[in-house]
């Protein structure tokens, strides 16, 4: 195999990781726990485009690395009463394309990839303030003041997967995150914080018949959103995230990862039952990982 081509593996497989329709610890997602009524369903289409460039593991020979990522993703979701709270249930599923460049050697070198990546499933509660209502009660009671939630993301192995190639879009690892929530609302204004963690279990069937691990990643997030009027809303939002060691085999990656990101967001109403969004974000400070600017439309149809 071209040695330029070997040498892209690590950049390649941590920008393909980060992207799967905004799962990693960069994601920034406001309004991820608003409360609706029981029984809604809703389908949301997105459409995003990453760029910029990418840190890693100085010991690698790679240099001037940079990719350019598309996503687009399904994901329906459904509101349920959970023991009497208001809760959450969304399925996604992101198909993903990538070009990804850099100088190996001293000489140039790029890979292309296009496919599906794993889908993640993700089960959201409202512990405290809101219980769970249908829609004629919901209508006619005041939104409560304070609100604490909890969720748990999974990202399941279902992406494009081959252990004799070395780039795939598909992990084949599972990823969880559990993740606790305080939204606190002052008419107009919401302020929320979610504060989780990722935990990842291990390819076992990485290239060349190793074991690929990653330690947990820590992740704290802040949004301050401004309501004009119901279904229009911009939040600012910022995020930390720490942790993210990789390890192959018993051999521990110089890939720490302490970093933030920045981003805004803007919610337009269509009709009563479609909206549009739009997003975006940039990294703040990056030490290991892609240093990106985001952006994302999705378009939301309830029902």
């Amino acid at each position: 195999m071209h040695k330029t081509f070997r040498g892209l593996v690590s950049l390649t497989l941590l920008v393909f990781a980060l992207p799967v329709s905004r799962l990693g610890a960069q994601e920034l997602e406001p309004g991820a726990y608003t409360v609706s009524p029981v029984g809604i369903n809703v389908l949301n289409l997105t459409y995003g485009l990453s760029t910029g460039d990418v840190t890693f593991d100085p010991s690698l020979p790679v240099e001037e690395a940079s990719a350019r990522i598309q996503v687009f993703s399904m994901a329906a979701a459904r509101s349920i009463n959970l023991a009497g709270r208001s809760a959450t249930a969304l399925v996604a599923f992101p198909l993903m394309g990538g070009h990804v460049t850099g100088i190996y050697l001293g000489q140039p070198a790029e890979v292309r990839r296009t496919g599906f990546g794993d889908m993640r499933v993700r089960l959201g509660v409202n512990l405290y303030g809101e219980p769970a209502r249908r829609l004629p009660e919901f209508a006619k009671t005041a939104r409560s003041k304070l609100n604490v939630g909890a969720s748990v993301m999974m990202v399941l192995p279902t992406g494009q997967y081959d252990p004799n190639r070395i780039i795939n879009l598909g992990l084949n690892r599972a990823a969880f995150k559990p993740e606790a929530a305080i939204i606190r609302n002052f008419e107009r204004w919401m302020f929320e914080i979610y504060g989780g963690a990722w935990l990842f279990t291990s390819n076992d069937d990485f290239f060349g018949g190793h074991t690929r691990s990653q330690d947990p990643i820590l992740s704290l997030q802040f949004s301050r959103r401004r309501t004009f009027r119901p279904g229009l809303w911009i939040p600012g939002n910022a995020n930390f995230y720490r942790g993210g060691r990789t390890h192959v085999d018993d051999l521990a990656k110089l890939d720490f990862q302490s970093n933030s990101r920045v981003g805004a967001t803007l919610a337009v109403p269509i009709t009563r039952r479609n909206a549009f969004r739009l997003a975006v974000s940039q990294g703040a400070y990056t030490t290991i990982g892609a240093d990106f600017l985001n952006i994302s439309a999705s378009f939301q149809q309830t029902f």
